[in-house]
């Protein structure tokens, strides 16, 4: 097991690979403040015979992770929401250029949002897990180096970055987008 503890924006970053999920091939848990991420990549040990890379991303972040509890009509849990369809597809965009070419072994990476407090988001986290969790895995990258995600996002004339939760605002001297119909 290997621990990596930092502090970021004046809270505890904590990287473990190897504590959960000793099964897979590869795990990773990613806590910043209370929220904890755990991702577990697995990996077939034979080629796919398929034309291309065959990679699955699961992101699931389940109302027991925020403390809440489904009820009136919908009981269950069902289908992936659209934000965790946007969030896996995210994550598989970032973390698919980190294989060699030709590598056709079927890699599956499932991220769970183990618990969320409602200050951090947990799709930052989930990058950093499922990259740090294919890294301590077999698949040997070829010397790239795990991704970093970030949020970025622009409001009226102010440019917002925030990596891992941690906000920084700069001033642009570019106009706002005009409002369309």
């Amino acid at each position: 097991m290997q621990r990596i503890e930092r502090t970021f924006a004046g809270r505890r970053l904590v990287i473990e690979t190897g504590r959960m999920a000793k099964q897979a091939a590869g795990s990773a848990v990613v806590q910043f403040g209370e929220t904890m991420v755990l991702a577990a990549v697995t990996v077939s040990d034979t080629e796919s015979p398929l034309p291309f890379f065959p990679l699955l991303v699961e992101y699931k972040d389940k109302a027991y992770a925020a403390g809440k509890i489904p009820g009136g009509f919908i009981k269950r849990e069902g289908r992936p929401s659209d934000p965790e369809i946007l969030k896996a597809r995210i994550i598989d965009r970032s973390i698919r250029p980190l294989f060699p070419e030709g590598f056709k072994n079927e890699v599956q990476v499932f991220i769970y949002v183990v618990s969320a407090d409602q200050e951090n988001d947990a799709d930052v986290m989930a990058l950093v897990a499922a990259s740090y969790a294919i890294n301590s895995s077999k698949i040997r990258l070829w010397g790239r180096s795990p991704a970093f995600a970030s949020d970025a996002s622009r409001r009226s004339g102010f440019s917002t970055r925030r990596s891992s939760s941690f906000l920084t605002v700069t001033w642009t001297s570019c106009s706002p987008r005009p409002k369309t119909r």
